[in-house]
């Protein structure tokens, strides 16, 4: 399993790298709406989906919500000014900061407050349009930005946002795996400690500092992305536990087997799920 994991990402890690930084803004736009898709059939189980019309209907609407938003908001015009967003796209950001508030009560309550949501098929798939379609829309705000100037501007905010979701993703592995003692929620996912999340925030800001120190930051850049940092490192386990919470109310381990040795789609995006709306949301108001 661990040699599939890491011949996994030796495969995707550079072609994923390429596209961020290489592919024109509509390609990439078009290649998130495929990763979008995918994620979308594998949200068909945690409906409760057993039937590939159900499944695939889920995916049209998703498709066609992001088309739709594709054609209302394209690529060169989601940016006003290099600090300002269309209206439009905040309001989208600030409904899916609601989202996943709702997300992290209903995470920290399961399964006392699972009946209605588990009951209802039309609540999931709401759920899943709110995770999947914002999504897609924060990838291209993060990767438009400056584009006209420097086409490489939005993608360095891409990988400062993998850098800090995967440094804590490592960091948490270690850490809990070395000290964890605490369960952080057992009841959504009893591998989870305490001790494993503080090292992975720890992780991340260290990371963190060190691109600073590189990119020779002051000390208001400093604070201001140490503290963004901490946000988006916090949220990422939010993502994790949001998927692990319908995995474990609909009884799968994973949402699917498309990557072999890491699952599906959905287990692998799930905490850039959560983060990427919000980090996109930091940096029109913050910048650094």
């Amino acid at each position: 399993m661990l040699k599939q994991r890491i011949l996994t990402v030796l495969l995707l890690a550079p072609a994923l790298i390429a596209a961020i930084f290489y592919l024109p803004l509509n390609y990439f736009a078009g290649l998130i709406l495929a990763v979008m898709a995918i994620g979308a059939w594998e949200w068909g189980p945690l409906m409760g989906f057993s039937t590939k019309r159900r499944r695939i209907a889920f995916v049209l609407t998703n498709v066609a919500m992001i088309l739709g938003l594709w054609i209302y908001l394209p690529v060169e015009t989601i940016w006003l000014s290099a600090t300002e967003l269309h209206s439009s796209i905040i309001y989208i950001l600030w409904l899916t900061v609601a989202w996943w508030m709702l997300s992290a009560f209903l995470t920290v309550r399961y399964p006392r407050c699972s009946t209605f949501w588990s009951s209802h098929r039309s609540v999931r798939g709401l759920f899943g349009w709110l995770t999947i379609v914002p999504t897609w829309l924060a990838f291209l705000i993060l990767r438009s930005h400056e584009y006209p100037i420097d086409r490489y501007d939005g993608a360095q905010l891409i990988m400062f946002l993998f850098l800090m979701v995967w440094s804590a993703d490592v960091g948490a592995y270690f850490f809990g795996k070395s000290f964890g003692k605490h369960k952080l929620m057992p009841n959504v996912s009893p591998g989870k400690t305490v001790e494993g999340f503080l090292g992975g925030i720890f992780s991340a800001c260290l990371l963190v500092s060190v691109a600073g120190f590189i990119l020779e930051w002051n000390l208001a850049q400093y604070i201001t992305v140490l503290l963004v940092t901490v946000l988006i490192t916090t949220i990422s386990v939010l993502g994790d536990l949001n998927e692990s919470m319908f995995k474990r109310q609909a009884g799968i381990k994973d949402s699917g087997s498309i990557l072999p040795g890491h699952g599906g789609i959905l287990d692998r995006i799930d905490s850039l799920t959560a983060t990427a709306p919000i980090y996109a949301l930091c940096y029109v108001f913050f910048g650094w």
